[in-house]
């Protein structure tokens, strides 16, 4: 491996236990009934073990949407053409997607990174984080979609990217993507992570029908066969049959890690990008935060391999970051309860009788 991804898996650490201990410590004597707001008080207390603080705080929230194109969209995967993924991230620089109405909500920054889409895009925003490896995949049914060097380089361009946003204070990163093919790609990864059939991973995608969803699982299988990836070989299997935008995820949700981060990570898509980064720094889920579960049939697989609880089921399957902007609502929202709600003794309250019955 590279040197910046080995020195930031190097960096991982487990959660802060003694925050932890504080922070539910606080939830305790809060004016409520101990345990009344379920989940929110398990996060809060998740946030505080990441970093490394009783009382965590969450100020400045980011969504790094990476953007890639996927050779394999030669085989007829996808319901729309790939021009599609070029024209999507102008979407986000104007303003007028999903994720740039929820993050505005929610007031999160969206950082849109072309990574390796094909088509050059004009950018009159100056917006856009120009950070290509290479214009799009290969065809994985056909042999490796990136060499091994290319595949590390998506990584670490994600480290390098949360860096600079920890630079300018970043407290908390939610994870998007764009790209027309990727959910071929992340279905042949968490089959290849999970042990689990592809058929029984992979979905529909942007929209494909039966005939079409019979033709995938078809591909994403010749995939496998192909280039025989190894389930406990992550980068190897990211450079087969993975994708820029799923590597350069994984990398950001590694350097967060690496610096104490909260990541609240989206669909299917950031999925498989947790699946390839969890398998490279054992302690990075307990930095992982799963916003939503999708419809995306290996979606809820990959959640139960790597042990995570969404904390949303709402349908959701755009991508974009859309369900982890939600996420990082309910983050800051658990976060600011710990800290802003009144205990018992404050606020003058009688707390629960011992005799109770």
């Amino acid at each position: 491996m590279a040197e910046l991804l080995t020195k930031t898996i190097e960096r991982i650490r487990p959660l802060d236990k003694a925050a932890v201990a504080a922070a539910r410590a606080r939830q305790d004597m809060l004016t409520k009934p101990q345990g009344s707001l379920g989940k929110l008080e398990e996060l809060s207390a998740q946030l505080a073990g990441i970093q490394g603080k009783a009382i965590p705080e969450i100020r400045d929230k980011a969504i790094v949407t990476m953007a890639a194109d996927h050779g394999v969209t030669v085989e007829g995967t996808s319901a729309y053409p790939q021009e599609v993924t070029a024209q999507m991230v102008l979407n986000f620089l104007g303003g007028g997607a999903g994720i740039n109405v929820i993050a505005g909500q929610v007031g999160a920054r969206v950082i849109v990174v072309d990574i390796g889409v094909i088509s050059p895009i004009e950018d009159g925003s100056g917006r856009l984080l120009s950070r290509k490896v290479m214009s799009g995949t290969r065809n994985m049914a056909v042999g490796p979609a990136m060499t091994m060097e290319e595949a590390v380089a998506a990584v670490e361009t994600g480290i390098e990217i949360v860096a600079a946003e920890v630079e300018k204070g970043l407290d908390i990163v939610g994870t998007g993507d764009m790209g027309i093919g990727n959910t071929t790609a992340s279905s042949a990864i968490c089959s290849v992570m999970t042990g689990r059939p592809v058929a029984e991973v992979t979905g529909r995608g942007t929209g494909v029908d039966d005939g079409q969803l019979k033709h995938k699982i078809a591909v994403i299988e010749k995939a496998l066969t192909v280039n025989s990836p190894s389930q406990d070989q992550p980068l190897e299997v990211l450079a087969m049959v993975g994708g820029l935008e799923i590597g350069g995820l994984a990398g950001v949700m590694l350097g967060a890690a690496s610096r104490r981060l909260p990541v609240v990570i989206d669909g299917f898509i950031s999925g498989a990008a947790a699946l390839i980064a969890a398998a490279l720094a054992p302690n990075l889920s307990d930095y992982l935060i799963a916003a939503h579960v999708s419809v995306e049939a290996g979606h809820r697989v990959l959640l139960d391999h790597l042990g995570l609880k969404p904390l949303l089921d709402l349908d959701l399957r755009l991508g974009e970051g859309t369900g982890a902007a939600l996420g990082i609502f309910l983050s800051e929202t658990s976060a600011r309860i710990l800290a802003e709600m009144a205990t018992f003794g404050e606020a003058g309250v009688s707390e629960k009788s011992e005799e109770a019955g």
